[in-house]
């Protein structure tokens, strides 16, 4: 948070959150970071895309200047 004359006028997220996925579709035994994608929705109500393997409840890393998913957490 940045402050001017003791006012707040800017806020800067982290570059990365951990965040657990409320839902999604269940994942298949063998599928891969590399196998595609499936969306997700966050604790938060964010939806975004994740791999094939996440599943409801894992709990994963996410860039906040893109949005996209990094890996699990």
């Amino acid at each position: 948070m940045k402050f001017f004359k003791g006012e707040a006028f800017s806020v800067e997220p982290p570059n990365f959150v951990e965040l657990q996925v409320a839902e999604t579709e269940p994942g298949f035994k063998g599928d891969t970071a590399t196998a595609g994608n499936k969306p997700a929705i966050m604790e938060t109500g964010a939806k975004i895309m994740v791999p094939l393997f996440i599943n409801t409840g894992d709990m994963i890393r996410i860039d906040t200047r893109t949005g996209e998913y990094m890996e699990r957490a």
